[in-house]
């Protein structure tokens, strides 16, 4: 697993590897432009061949992108549309140019109206953002749950996957604490066991690509996206060993994206996310032994 951090991109991309190295991050993630703006930011290809350069001198093993969260694929509306495809179109681009493992994309909401209308537009605007590109992935963001959002189950993203024409470049991020208040018990080994085969029946293990660490400030099954520091919330440490520790996450890039230095992670964040994957395991392992079998 490749544990990091989400890091600014402020003052050029190339200084969030900086940023990465400085956490000891084995992944990082970025916005290609500021999350609450519409205006991309002009990256050129001098840009994309520092970042990647910055890369090779590092431990960093995968870059993720976060689109924007004004992007909404399932609109109504025109004109949203057209601005939410231009965006993902971007950075996607920005994603091929500096050899990112995927742009991470809350997938939209219904806003009110039927969910399968919704998925289907969706669908669409996925579709056509990945026509327009070639070469990163895009990978659709499990959600809390709250009002319209779509994704709240894996029913609803392998639905949103199938809507979006089946694209190989399609796979899920999933964020522990978005799972946990959309009602999937992942705190203990076979609760989360239970969410990994019906992410299988749904969607598919080959399409988990991508992973987010956060606590919940919220309890199991809330529909609240209150994201708390590591060992801060409802997981505790020990529910977060379980979800580090999981074999299926074994390749995956795995991103905190809050901490405990005012919200922003830190290095002992991540220090202390590695540790848990380390107790994790080893807790996993002393529960195979043939001596706790036959207790």
């Amino acid at each position: 697993m490749l544990i990091g951090a989400h890091v600014s991109q402020s003052g050029g991309l190339a200084t969030a590897v900086e940023r990465g190295r400085e956490l000891d991050a084995r992944a990082i993630q970025i916005f290609n432009q500021s999350p609450r703006m519409w205006r991309p930011t002009a990256y050129d290809e001098d840009d994309f061949a520092q970042f990647r350069a910055a890369r090779e001198r590092t431990r960093i093993g995968a870059v993720l992108i976060h689109a924007v969260y004004l992007l909404n694929c399932a609109t109504e509306d025109a004109e949203m549309r057209r601005k939410t495809l231009a965006s993902l179109v971007q950075s996607l681009r920005v994603g091929a140019g500096i050899a990112a493992a995927g742009v991470v994309l809350h997938p939209g909401s219904a806003k009110g109206a039927a969910t399968r209308a919704a998925i289907e537009r969706a669908g669409k605007v996925i579709a056509a953002a990945l026509a327009e590109t070639e070469g990163c992935e895009l990978h659709l963001e499990d959600t809390a749950g709250a009002g319209g959002t779509l994704g709240r189950s894996f029913a609803e993203l392998g639905a949103l996957i199938e809507a979006a024409g089946g694209d190989p470049r399609l796979g899920i991020c999933l964020d522990s604490c978005h799972l946990l208040a959309s009602g999937y018990e992942v705190r203990t080994p076979d609760g989360l066991d239970d969410a990994l085969r019906q992410c299988e029946r749904e969607v598919g293990l080959a399409r988990l690509r991508s992973l987010h660490l956060n606590d919940s400030l919220a309890p199991l099954g809330s529909n609240r996206d209150r994201h708390a520091p590591p060992g801060a919330g409802e997981f505790g440490e020990r529910g977060l060993a379980v979800f580090l520790s999981e074999p299926r996450f074994d390749e995956l890039p795995c991103v905190l994206e809050t901490g405990h230095a005012d919200g922003r992670v830190d290095a002992a964040d991540v220090a202390l996310a590695t540790a848990l994957r380390r107790r994790g395991r080893a807790a996993r392992r002393r529960r195979a032994s043939p001596r706790a079998a036959g207790r």
